[in-house]
């Protein structure tokens, strides 16, 4: 297996569907929404029952802990998404479009938006559940993108393709803290095309093709097992 295929396996794993798949769905959105609002850690699984309209052991029938339904909330995203940046035949050039267009689509997902920017912060934390996701999920996408710069740089010196690839991933995280304070006044595209711009990377007008589909909920993470506690261990019940 390749890293690439590896990568991909590790974004886009799909849950596996059941019996309950409705109900399964109902408290992932709910779940979803939460976190976008608050947080992992101030969100418990009887808030995620209550929003859903469902009793908290009809949560832990579906869910044996917190931090399930957080891993099944991050795999939805990355089902749209893997096969935008890890198929094994997009280039270099498709790669960046690619990212673009995903960019692009997120002005119209504000809650997935605010449920990646709430949860990286709070998955800096190595103690955190999703510190491994958000961890993996940068290394790959520098991985993916160092080749990528070092073909459309053209050989220039400056930047180096390691740091190309830095500023490019920090400056969307940047525009979607400042796109969710003041939505009106960010154009997020606008900013990302630009940055490409400057490196002599060039970039269309208008998104290119088909506009990048979009998700219905949030890039799966390898699991850690957090025992029996339905909790989520200190986090509130």
């Amino acid at each position: 297996m390749t890293d690439r295929e590896r990568a991909r396996q590790h974004l886009s794993q799909n849950p596996r569907t059941s019996k309950g798949e409705r109900t399964r769905q109902r408290i992932i959105d709910s779940a979803t929404e939460l976190f976008s609002r608050s947080g992992y850690r101030a969100v418990s699984l009887r808030d995620i029952a209550s929003h859903a309209g469902i009793t908290h052991a009809g949560v832990l029938h579906h869910f044996p802990n917190k931090e399930a339904t957080l891993i099944h909330v991050l795999s939805k995203r990355d089902a749209v998404d893997a096969p935008l940046v890890l198929d094994e035949g997009i280039s270099h050039r498709e790669l960046i479009d690619n990212i673009v267009k995903i960019v692009e689509r997120n002005t119209g997902t504000p809650g997935l938006v605010a449920l990646y920017v709430n949860l990286s912060a709070e998955a800096t934390d190595p103690s955190h559940p999703a510190h491994e996701y958000f961890f993996g999920r940068y290394q790959i996408l520098r991985e993916l993108l160092v080749p990528a710069f070092a073909e459309l740089l053209g050989g220039r010196p400056h930047p180096t393709p390691e740091v190309a690839a830095q500023q490019f991933l920090a400056l969307q995280d940047g525009l979607q803290v400042q796109w969710l304070l003041d939505p009106g006044t960010v154009d997020m595209r606008g900013a990302v095309v630009s940055f490409l711009r400057t490196l002599g990377i060039a970039v269309p007008d208008d998104p290119a093709g088909p506009a990048a589909p979009a998700a219905p909920a949030a890039p799966a993470a390898p699991a850690r097992s957090t025992g029996t506690d339905s909790t989520g261990g200190t986090d509130p019940t």
